[in-house]
C-alpha cells in the first residue's frame, strides 16, 4: 500500500507542475489586437496593439542590465491559383528595451530613435502599441485586388549577448511571442479593413 501512495504522489505532483507549467508558458505569450493598414500620404501604415507582459525572469534580466530585442514583423500575401502564393513585401521592425541603473530609466530605442522612461509599465505600454509604420509604398498595390496581410510581435533571442542565448533556447522563460494575426486587406478598402487578431 506504501508504494501505491508514493507512485500517486509522484504522479500528483508531476500533473502540478506540468499545470503550473502552462498555465506559465501560457502567460508569457504575446497576443495581437485590431490590426490594420490605412491609406496614409505616401503609401499605407500598419497600425496594432500587442497585449503581453513580462514574466519575472524577463523583469530580473533588464533589471540586471541585459537588453530585451523585441521584433514585430508584416507580411503581405497574394494569392494565385497556379501557383502558391506570392510573397508581396515582408517588412521587420527592432526594438531594444533596457534598463539604465545610473539614471534608473527604462529605455525603448529603435534605430538611432529613443525615449527614456520612468517605469518598465510606462515603456511596455509605449511598445505594445505599434502607429504610423509605413510598410508599402504608395501605388505597391493593385485596388482591385485581395491581399492577405499578417503581422507578429516575438522577442528575439539571435541579438541578446551569446551567453544568455544558450540559457534561453533551453528555457519556456523566454519564449515570448505572437501567433501570426492574419486578414484580408483590400486597397480600395483601406480606411475600414482591419484585423480580428485571430
Amino acid at each position: 500500500m506504501p508504494c501505491w501512495r508514493k507512485l500517486l504522489s509522484v504522479r500528483l505532483v508531476g500533473l502540478l507542475l506540468l499545470l503550473f507549467g502552462s498555465a506559465a508558458a501560457t502567460a508569457a505569450d504575446i497576443s495581437v489586437r485590431n490590426p490594420h493598414l490605412t491609406a496614409g500620404d505616401e503609401g499605407y501604415v500598419l497600425a496594432a496593439d500587442f497585449d503581453f507582459t513580462l514574466n519575472a525572469r524577463l523583469e530580473e534580466a533588464i533589471a540586471k542590465g541585459v537588453p530585451l530585442y523585441f521584433v514585430v514583423d508584416f507580411e503581405l500575401t497574394r494569392s494565385r491559383w497556379y501557383w502558391l502564393d506570392e510573397q508581396v513585401i515582408s517588412r521587420s521592425q527592432s526594438f531594444q528595451l533596457s534598463y539604465h541603473a545610473l539614471t534608473r530609466q527604462y529605455r525603448l530605442s529603435r534605430g538611432a530613435l529613443h525615449q527614456t522612461f520612468p517605469t518598465l509599465d510606462d515603456a511596455l505600454r509605449i511598445l505594445s502599441r505599434v502607429r504610423n509604420w509605413q510598410v508599402l509604398d504608395k501605388g505597391a498595390l493593385r485596388n482591385d485586388q485581395s491581399y492577405f496581410a499578417a503581422v507578429r510581435m516575438r522577442l528575439d533571442l539571435s541579438q541578446m549577448p551569446k551567453t544568455f542565448q544558450v540559457n534561453a533556447l533551453a528555457n519556456r522563460d523566454w519564449n515570448l511571442s505572437a501567433e501570426w494575426a492574419r486578414w484580408t486587406f483590400t486597397p480600395g478598402d483601406a480606411g475600414s479593413v482591419s484585423g480580428d487578431g485571430k
